[in-house]
């Protein structure tokens, strides 16, 4: 593992710059693209190494779509920005009935390789229509594979691996971690995609989240230990396909269970990892499940309203303890 250390948004940066490289037939397109190098500054460079492989688009999530889609399938593998994951809402005929269905519909004759990329996530004061974290909407559609990655690390080898599948896939990136730095391998790796991680080992419960909410997960768990509660947190990095084995080792080892997630708490993808658990791990639990989210409401613009709206290191620290009986 090398030494240094690079922003999520340099390490996506990177990552696009090598597999374009590698593969003539990757292109990207979205909103703002060649204009600004992204909102997020994500794609700065590579209009300029990649001529024609940038492309600028109208503003309409429907055509950014389904260009990608058109594209997908005469053997381009196009990465579709988003700009926002809230305007998916937009695009969803092209995702929930087109790209996510057509490989089987045509009975493997035709595979969708592309990568829908999503900035998703709340932090930033940007409203409701700007701070959403929809993750567990595209779990439900079959035929799409959804990723949801939190250190630099993670995202290069995740993006990578979305990159070179024949399947469609989400790729959610929290808005706040764009800055998030860490340490990336300068070799050249994959991470395959439905591989879960231990971030932090440990024995009396075990958390399971995902993006952001990761660094929340780690830092509660700093402040656990200083009251002799040794916490194991598992990020799941792939939300579809679901590493179920590593959660189970998990489960095994540690009796209890702890979700995190920053989706609100409804319908959040949470409920399913616990049902599961509760269906396949029922006997290895010494307490209930137990699941952290937002709270069901639009998230606020204010700072102050967005804060006790969404989930945060306290509410992690007390869940496991309700889940302990401390």
């Amino acid at each position: 593992m090398s030494n240094r250390e690079i922003s999520c948004s340099t390490a996506l940066r990177e990552a696009l710059e090598e597999e374009m490289e590698r593969d003539d037939t990757i292109f990207i397109i979205g909103e703002d693209l060649v204009a600004h190098g992204g909102i997020f500054g994500q794609f700065e460079g590579l209009p300029e190494r990649f001529p024609g492989r940038v492309i600028d688009s109208p503003i309409s999530e429907t055509c950014i779509v389904g260009s990608g889609v058109g594209a997908a399938l005469t053997g381009m593998r196009p990465i579709v920005d988003m700009h926002f994951a809230d305007f998916v809402t937009t695009g969803m005929d092209e995702i929930a009935n087109q790209m996510a269905k057509i490989r089987y519909m045509f009975g493997g004759q035709a595979k969708v390789p592309m990568v829908l990329w999503a900035p998703d996530g709340g932090g930033l004061s940007a409203a409701a229509q700007h701070s959403q974290s929809l993750e567990s909407w595209f779990v439900h559609i079959p035929g799409l594979k959804v990723v949801a990655p939190s250190e630099p690390s993670d995202v290069k080898g995740l993006i990578k691996a979305a990159i070179r599948d024949d399947d469609p896939v989400i790729f959610f990136q929290h808005k706040r971690l764009f800055a998030q730095t860490g340490h990336v391998p300068e070799d050249e790796y994959i991470i395959p995609i439905g591989s879960a991680a231990v971030k932090r080992p440990g024995k009396d419960i075990t958390i399971l989240t995902y993006s952001r909410m990761t660094y929340l997960c780690l830092e509660a768990a700093e402040q656990l230990a200083k009251e002799e509660i040794d916490v194991e947190i598992v990020d799941l990095r792939t939300l579809k396909p679901l590493d179920f084995a590593l959660i189970a080792e998990s489960v095994k080892k540690t009796y209890n269970v702890l979700i995190v997630h920053e989706a609100c708490l409804t319908g959040g993808f949470g409920g399913e990892i616990a049902a599961r658990i509760g269906e396949e791990l029922f006997d290895y639990l010494d307490a209930p499940v137990m699941r952290i989210g937002a709270k069901d409401v639009p998230i606020p613009f204010s700072p102050v309203m967005e804060d006790f709206v969404l989930p945060k290191v306290s509410d992690v620290v007390e869940g496991v303890k309700k889940v302990l009986n401390r």
